[in-house]
């Protein structure tokens, strides 16, 4: 499987956007400081994810996710979500 997935900083509250294959092991990896582009935003939890089947879908959806109509959409998708963590 090709994922997807946008981690939430609990330092900022910012979100970042990106694609793996293994989901669990990139999550340690952004937490562990081990990603550049992340290391001083930790640490992230998991706010959604996407599986597709082909690597290609999963590049199209993540440069969509990260484009300005991308990101209202997930804002929209996760809208419960983002009241809850106002708790």
């Amino acid at each position: 499987m090709h994922y997807i997935y946008i981690l939430e900083s609990r330092k900022d509250k910012k979100f970042y956007t990106g694609y793996t294959v293994d989901l669990i092991r990139r999550l340690k990896e952004h937490n562990q400081g081990f990603e550049f582009s992340t290391r001083s935003r930790t640490p992230f939890r998991l706010a959604y994810y996407e599986a597709c089947l082909a690597k290609e879908d999963a590049l199209a959806r993540e440069k969509y996710l990260k484009s300005g109509v991308g990101k209202r959409y997930i804002k929209n998708r996760i809208k419960y979500y983002l009241q809850l963590k106002n708790f």
